[in-house]
C-alpha cells in the first residue's frame, strides 16, 4: 500500500500563508530549492484539493520551465465534489465521494507514494481520518502575527508523532518528518 505524505510549509507562529509575503515566506534559498527539486523528481502522485488544483493548474499547465514540465508529467489527483471532468491539467484524475474510501483506494492502487501540496483543508480532513502516514513540516523562521492566514494545525486531531528525520536547510529552515504513532496523545482518553 502506498504511503500518503502531507508536505506542509509553516511559519513559527503556525501559518501556511500570509498577507504581504511571497513564496516561501520570502525566505527561500539554494538548499531549499535543491531539496524541493529532489522531492519533485521522486515518483509520486500529487494529491490536492480544488483551490490548490485551480491555482497550480493555472501556473503549471501553460508553463515551460522545468518545475512546470515536471508537474505536468506527474500523476495528480484532485479531491473535489464540485469539479467535473474533463479536467484541463494533464495527468489529473478527479476523486469524489467518501474521502476515506477514495484515498484508501488511491493508496491501494498506487505503486508510488502520494504527496499533498498545499490544500490545508484537505490535509486537516485526512489527518482527522488517520489517512496521513508521514507529516513533513518545513518551518520558516518568521512570525506573521495578524498577517497570518491559514493556521496550519487548525482542525488536526489530538495525536502523538515520532520523529522520522530532520534536516536544516540554508542555515535557517528546518524540515521535520513525523510519523503518527496512532496514540491520541498524553492525557487523552
Amino acid at each position: 500500500m502506498a504511503e500518503l505524505i502531507a508536505d506542509l510549509f509553516v511559519t513559527l507562529d503556525g501559518y501556511a500563508s500570509g498577507e504581504r509575503v511571497g513564496a516561501f515566506f520570502d525566505l527561500g534559498g539554494p538548499e531549499l530549492d535543491q531539496r524541493l527539486r529532489e522531492v519533485l523528481e521522486q515518483p509520486q502522485v500529487v494529491v490536492m484539493g480544488r483551490h490548490t488544483y485551480l491555482a497550480m493548474a493555472a501556473i503549471s499547465n501553460p508553463g515551460r520551465d522545468e518545475v512546470s514540465k515536471r508537474m505536468n508529467e506527474l500523476p495528480k489527483a484532485v479531491v473535489s465534489n464540485s469539479l467535473s471532468e474533463p479536467l484541463e491539467w494533464a495527468n489529473t484524475r478527479l476523486v469524489r465521494g467518501d474521502l476515506v474510501a477514495e484515498i484508501g483506494k488511491l493508496k491501494r492502487e498506487s505503486a508510488v507514494p502520494l504527496r499533498t501540496i498545499g490544500s490545508m483543508a484537505l490535509v486537516s480532513s485526512m489527518m482527522k481520518r488517520g489517512l496521513v502516514d508521514l507529516l513533513r513540516v518545513t518551518i520558516f523562521p518568521v512570525t506573521l502575527g495578524p498577517d497570518g492566514k491559514e493556521p496550519i494545525y487548525a482542525g488536526f486531531p489530538r495525536g502523538e508523532y515520532e520523529l522520522a528525520s530532520s534536516l536544516v536547510l540554508d542555515s535557517r529552515l528546518v524540515m521535520l518528518e513525523y510519523r503518527p504513532t496512532g496514540k491520541a496523545g498524553a492525557g487523552a482518553r
